[in-house]
């Protein structure tokens, strides 16, 4: 696919930024809000709207990689890659119809496939970014072979818009597997920890783990022999392939009953290896163990030190309900040294403290 250039949306959202610079206003930047509820709250005098920032640059499928504008709609380059036969490898969450590249990057979430393909960050090959001084940036690469060296293009993801507008994003691809199938285990949460901890260590395409009301299941990819042999090392019944689709599709939405409710929804990244009774209260578990989802009636401090004290840490996901934010933040605190670094990050970025304030630490 030819390159494709349009500046004027660019020049408008560098206008944008330099009048507030003059004036000191903050700006609250957004594509399609499809996860504004991330993170913590933003107080700021304006909005960035970054969603008429659309279009595919450049995508050349034999490539593996795409380039694009951040308010393209994740839903159009998604439907793009598949009549290539090709999608992202971490298997992005969108949160509703008006998902963006932008937005997708900035928030940084991987769906089941993480673990066992990529994350956004290790996907993401270059971005070209506006800083708080009204400058154009660029890190990276278009495609793999051009990427080197330390890449600061990472430092976008899951930054939540605190360091710049994210202006045009290139992404690794990959090719969608010949075949899949479900295969699902009756299995209490211990047990099931167990085997995918066995499994871990062994040459199997899995693509997808989940522990759900007391079944664990195992999606795996690959070729009809593979899926084969696959079967019958993990066992467990197949799935129909039209369940399978929209179960995978309600865990990485967060459509299962699990995500509903009024308590606080907790996400806690841990060892995989974690034993269960470590963490009480867990409803649903994904990559292989490493990622458990609860809600719970403990203070945000406890949720914490249990995460803490199995090696991981916990971000409060959703709220809940008129439920506050802790006064902390949403994110685990960082260390004084850590704390130092993002703010001297911040700073060589948006000096004037524009983008997002207070979205990703307080």
């Amino acid at each position: 696919m030819a390159e494709h250039l349009d500046t004027t949306t660019e020049q408008a959202l560098i206008e944008q930024v330099n009048a507030a610079r003059a004036s000191g206003t903050t700006l609250a930047i957004h594509g399609g809000k499809t996860k504004a509820f991330y993170g913590n709250p933003v107080q700021a005098d304006a909005e960035l709207d970054c969603s008429s920032h659309r279009g595919v640059i450049a995508y050349e499928p034999t490539e593996l990689a795409i380039t694009v504008r951040a308010g393209t709609p994740l839903a159009e380059v998604e439907a793009l890659l598949a009549e290539q036969g090709q999608e992202f490898p971490f298997e992005p969450p969108h949160f509703g119809e008006r998902a963006t590249i932008g937005g997708m990057v900035a928030a940084g979430l991987s769906g089941p496939r993480r673990p066992y393909a990529a994350s956004v960050r290790d996907a993401v090959l270059g971005v070209r970014m506006l800083n708080g001084k009204g400058e154009v940036l660029e890190f990276g690469g278009r495609v793999m072979k051009n990427v080197a060296g330390y890449d600061l293009s990472r430092l976008m993801v899951g930054s939540l818009g605190v360091l710049g507008v994210l202006l045009e994003v290139s992404i690794k691809v990959m090719p969608i597997p010949l075949g899949r199938i479900t295969l699902v285990r009756e299995q209490d949460q211990s047990s099931a920890l167990e085997l995918m901890q066995h499994w871990a260590g062994q040459a199997l395409p899995i693509t997808g783990t989940a522990w759900l009301d007391g079944r664990l299941y195992l999606r795996v990819a690959g070729s009809e022999e593979a899926l084969s042999e696959s079967q019958r090392i993990l066992g467990g019944l197949p799935m129909a392939a039209t369940e399978a689709d929209a179960f995978w599709t309600a865990v990485r939405e967060q459509r299962l009953d699990c995500f509903a409710g009024e308590q606080p929804l907790w996400r806690v990244s841990v060892p995989p290896a974690t034993a269960a009774e470590a963490i009480a209260g867990v409803e649903l578990i994904e990559w292989g163990g490493a990622l458990r989802w609860l809600r719970a009636g403990l203070s945000a401090e406890a949720i914490r030190r249990l995460g803490a004290a199995a090696g991981g840490h916990a971000t409060l996901f959703r709220a809940g309900a008129n439920a506050a934010p802790p006064t902390d933040g949403v994110f685990a605190p960082l260390s004084p040294v850590l704390s130092r670094l993002h703010r001297e990050l911040k700073r060589a970025f948006d000096p004037q403290g524009l983008f997002n304030p207070g979205r990703l630490f307080r």
